[in-house]
């Protein structure tokens, strides 16, 4: 079932999507290349470095399923449901798309009422 997508041109929101993409893919090749750097042979620099290594992961892993939601708009855009939310169909708000582009709920299903 396709639906005609109100609001905000889609070619707007695929571009948008594929502009954050871009930004993540970036951010997740940076964390990756600091993770690569090696670690220091001073026990305390390498303390310090092992906690920095734990955040790094942690936002690698954050931006990785980021990157997934971001991926799944873009096939909700290729089938005609993006705009809608996937929970109950209802059309998502214009203001909601703006903030979380990638978002696959309206405000009612995401907040679990």
């Amino acid at each position: 079932m396709t639906r005609k997508t109100a609001r905000k041109p889609i070619e707007e929101r695929k571009a948008q999507l594929l502009a954050l993409r871009q930004e993540i893919e970036e951010r997740i090749e940076e964390i990756e290349d600091e993770l690569d750097q090696p670690v220091d042979r001073d026990p305390d620099e390498a303390s310090l470095e092992m906690e920095d290594d734990e955040v790094l992961e942690a936002l690698d892993g954050i931006e990785r399923k980021e990157l997934a939601m971001i991926d799944a708009a873009l096939r909700r855009i290729e089938e005609g449901e993006y705009g809608y939310c996937v929970k109950c169909g209802a059309e998502i708000a214009e203001e909601r798309l703006d903030a979380v582009p990638f978002t696959p709920f309206c405000v009612k299903c995401a907040s679990g009422q």
